[in-house]
């Protein structure tokens, strides 16, 4: 088509840097105060239950949104979603540090979940409009990883260092907040809306033939690997999220190291989750989405066993919590990306990947956070390794039961369920 001959690649790529920036944002802003966790405990008299709190509702109000934000975004236009809920999420991150107990900060951090996963689904949209449709996973790939390399890779590093120079942890979060309305600004000027991209313009011509239609969300659920990826995307970020939040008291609590020590730990959640998010459904494309998941459950199993027997050793801590996260993070991009999106009923690949990520987000990213407080408090902190343990081990054999989509192992298209993505 003469539209993709002349494709504009500066707006593809100033867009695609700074929704991958944004992104970024949003996991460092969600993420930068697990490694904080010691201090505000000790300031604000928190426990471990009210901990696992504090995660569970973010976790639950992101999940909610995201599951209808993508809609809304369809209606309202991308622009005013993420200009709106970046400046929220940016403004929730520097209010954490005014917080002045349990209430306030639960509620703060609930307004974060809110927005930021408004910007999520937003966000994907507008990168898949922005991209050549030949270069549309890559980059919508490179935009999600931006979250584990900033949240969870350099978050961890940015706040203990930050310690060491600023008065207190309420200062950290200010001056995190500080890159989001730098960004807002720039996305105000750059950023379209999807009629006035060329990626939007081919997706218009795509669905003219189409018949619109409500989302029937039990029709989703009815459809198996759907409801697999629901499944096993729970197993996974119980597995990511318990560990991402509660990681950082135990290694200065249990383990007895230093914050510095404990910052460079827990960032190989980021930097082994950034290569995973790449490598494990680049992987797929050759081995199959089905064998993919099974032999990264089984990583993630193994090295959470490894983890939770190490001693407390800093190299040895961080290279098997990469490992850990390369597979455990892997399987995020699996299951929200090309199996929900390769077995989504025509026409509801958008609202298919809301569904799973949205209610894999309330109950791995909330309700688990929650459980694991609940096991710290009352077990030990040493004993929260057995809910992820439980994850990893339930999506084992949940992956076992995922019908094979990857076009490269599936010979005929015509006797599977596989439908044409459009999105």
């Amino acid at each position: 088509m003469e539209i993709q001959k002349k494709w504009d690649t500066a707006y593809e790529w100033k867009i695609v840097v700074l929704l991958t920036l944004g992104f970024g944002l949003v996991g460092l802003d969600r993420w930068i105060i697990a490694p904080l966790l010691p201090s505000i405990m000790k300031d604000l008299s928190l426990n471990y239950q009210d901990v696992g709190l504090i995660f569970g509702a973010l976790g639950i109000t992101w999940g909610i949104c995201a599951i209808f934000a993508g809609r809304w975004s369809d209606k309202i236009g991308h622009r005013k979603i993420l200009l709106i809920s970046l400046i929220v999420f940016s403004l929730a991150s520097g209010f954490t540090g005014a917080a002045m107990g349990l209430t306030s900060l639960i509620f703060i951090r609930a307004i974060m979940g809110v927005s930021e996963g408004a910007f999520c689904p937003a966000s994907f949209a507008a990168t898949a409009v922005a991209a050549k449709p030949s270069r549309r996973g890559t980059l919508q790939g490179l935009q999600q990883s931006g979250f584990a390399l900033f949240g969870l890779g350099l978050g961890p590093i940015i706040a203990t260092q930050l310690l060491l120079v600023l008065p207190s942890w309420r200062e950290v979060f200010w001056v995190v907040a500080i890159p989001g309305f730098i960004l807002a600004f720039f996305l105000f000027y750059i950023l379209r809306e999807p009629e006035q991209t060329q990626g939007g313009q081919l997706l218009i011509t795509e669905k003219k033939a189409e018949t619109k239609q409500d989302v029937n969300w039990w029709a989703l659920l009815k459809t198996r690997n759907i409801f697999l990826s629901m499944l096993g995307l729970f197993c996974t970020m119980s597995c990511v999220f318990v560990i991402s939040a509660m990681l950082p008291l135990y290694l200065e609590n249990y383990l007895k190291l230093n914050v510095q020590q404990m910052g460079f730990i827990v960032s190989a959640i980021g930097f082994g989750g950034f290569l995973g998010q790449f490598l494990v459904p680049a992987a797929s494309d050759w081995i199959g989405r089905r064998m993919s998941s099974i032999i990264s459950f089984i990583g993630s199993t193994v090295f959470i066993v490894l983890f939770m027997n190490s001693p407390p050793s800093v190299a040895s801590l961080f290279t098997l919590l990469f490992a850990l996260s390369f597979f455990s993070l892997g399987l995020v991009a699996l299951l929200s990306g090309p199996v929900a999106a390769e077995s989504a009923p025509a026409g509801l690949i958008a609202s298919s990947i809301g569904l799973v990520v949205g209610t894999a987000e309330i109950f791995g990213g909330g309700v688990a956070p929650v459980l694991s407080g609940l096991v710290a408090e009352h077990y030990g902190i040493e004993n929260i390794f057995y809910l992820s343990l439980v994850g990893t081990v339930a999506g084992t054999i949940i992956s076992l039961f995922i019908k094979e989509t990857a076009p490269r192992k599936v010979a005929t298209h015509t006797d599977t369920e596989v439908t044409p993505l459009t999105l």
